[in-house]
């Protein structure tokens, strides 16, 4: 009978009940990251939007020469890594708000990584390939 008085009462503290489902240190690093890549990508992309608009009616030899200015591919390559970059870790937001089952979104998220990854490379791969 003694048995029967404590079913149903939880053994685990409120710490061991919440442990192991997230940590409120990796939120603030993965939020103000995600503002720091925001802000510089902001002058980046202004930048880049600029310097497409004049190169309109260029011909393929003189875009390939601005992209093999050393300045411009330094620039084209931190717009790459910081766009990628930035859009992985949105992706992993979404990802994580949306789907609640731990094995398909840890699954979804380094499916969108590893995109991300992918597409970075090959676009710092071509502008590398005409800098260089």
């Amino acid at each position: 009978m003694a048995q029967d008085a404590f079913q149903g009462v939880p053994l685990r503290s409120a710490l061991g009940r919440v442990r192991g489902k997230g940590s409120a240190r990796g939120g603030t690093h993965h939020w103000f990251m995600q503002r720091v890549t925001s802000i510089a990508l902001l002058p980046l992309m202004l930048w880049f939007t600029l310097s497409v608009a004049a190169l309109a009616g260029a011909s393929h030899a003189e875009t390939v020469a601005w992209i093999g200015r050393p300045v411009n591919a330094l620039l084209l390559l931190a717009s790459i890594a910081l766009a990628f970059h930035h859009t992985a870790a949105g992706l992993q937001v979404i990802l994580e708000d949306y789907l609640h089952k731990e094995w398909p979104r840890l699954v979804a998220i380094l499916l969108a990584k590893g995109a991300c990854w992918l597409a970075a490379i090959a676009a710092a791969f071509a502008v590398l390939r005409i800098a260089i």
